[in-house]
């Protein structure tokens, strides 16, 4: 998986620097707001200047201390007393060093602990908050990272599973197909056994891929119409207007053969002039795929019984690959079955 620019390390490094940088510069950048006599201007002598650069490393090293070692080992784990006894112990630690370093950079003295709680409370509460603040955030972008993978996880092996239940389901009817022509004797018995290698080949080699040419798909989707029309041969009237596709567009494969199926299924057998009409165009990056059949409202419940996971399946991909970008509407009136699937391809 690629690392986004924003996640690399040293981009996070540079990025850390340059907030410190920016923090700790803060005094320098509006001291001239301040007169001579006020107590929070940085000071001018070097050995000030050198204490105030030197402390301010150790409220860093307090900051990723509290982050990635005191909050989460503690406080997330409601060790909450434990916490705050910690904090006491780092912040008595932070006087001492501060003291240590003052009387080694600037001139010895007493330790003058009111002193270093006046000027540095607020310092402190500030590091705390946002080291708590940036562990938090860390946690969650953690957390929604997994829930992220655990969710691909999830969808690729559902997509697995449904793109297998279309194999057999589509198989079953091939070959009921060829069981038709072989009790008929049929001339088109070779030519049919050709188109279904054709297809077995597509489904073995190409379907492993998340993605195949739409070129391919729609000649799949012939090869599997010109074997129905065989079968059924004048008994009904099948329109089928596949235009060709311009452009490197790409599909999940097996995508579309379901609506075809459903039509074939449905839409045969005890019905008076029974027709299907089948268009499938692409324009401004847009599939457009147009099906629909004559149906016998009197045998339509007993065929729903073994209806398999055509449509049912097709929904359920369309809904986990496209979301948003397709729209499926689907019409049930006046003796016609009707679908309509406009999918963008990028």
């Amino acid at each position: 998986m690629k690392i986004a620019w924003y996640s690399k390390k040293w981009v996070v490094v540079l990025l850390h620097i340059l907030v410190w940088t920016v923090i700790f510069s803060i005094p320098f950048l509006i001291r001239t707001s301040y007169d001579a006599n006020n107590a929070h201007k940085p000071p001018q002598d070097n050995g000030f200047l050198n204490f105030y650069i030197a402390s301010r490393w150790l409220w860093i090293g307090f900051f990723y201390l509290n982050a990635f070692f005191l909050f989460p080992r503690l406080a997330t784990k409601k060790q909450i007393w434990l916490y705050i006894l910690s904090q006491v112990a780092v912040l008595f630690v932070l006087s001492v060093l501060s003291w240590q370093l003052f009387n080694l950079l600037v001139k010895p003295g007493p330790y003058d602990i009111a002193g270093f709680f006046v000027f540095n409370t607020f310092t402190y509460l500030f590091i705390l908050a946002a080291s708590i603040a940036y562990r938090m955030i860390l946690d969650k972008i953690h957390s929604d990272k997994l829930m992220q993978e655990k969710e691909n996880s999830n969808l690729k092996t559902e997509l697995a599973f449904l793109r297998s239940q279309v194999s057999p389901h589509f198989m079953f009817n091939v070959l009921n197909n060829m069981v038709a022509l072989a009790r008929k004797h049929s001339d088109q018995l070779e030519p049919s056994l050709i188109k279904l290698s054709s297809l077995m080949r597509y489904m073995l080699y190409e379907t492993d891929e998340d993605r195949v040419q739409l070129r391919k798909e729609t000649e799949y989707l012939q090869s599997y119409i010109d074997l129905q029309q065989q079968r059924f041969g004048k008994n009904i009237t099948i329109n089928v207007s596949i235009h060709e596709v311009e452009g490197p567009y790409y599909i999940e494969p097996m995508l579309l053969i379901p609506f075809v199926e459903n039509a074939f299924k449905h839409g045969t057998g005890m019905i008076e002039n029974a027709q299907i009409d089948i268009e499938l165009r692409v324009k401004n990056d847009v599939l457009y795929f147009y099906v629909r059949n004559k149906y016998n409202t009197e045998t339509e419940e007993e065929k729903d019984k073994t209806s398999g996971i055509g449509l049912t399946n097709v929904k359920r991909r369309l809904s986990l690959l496209y979301g948003k970008n397709h729209t499926l509407l689907i019409n049930n009136s006046d003796g016609w079955f009707t679908i309509s699937l406009q999918l963008n391809l990028h």
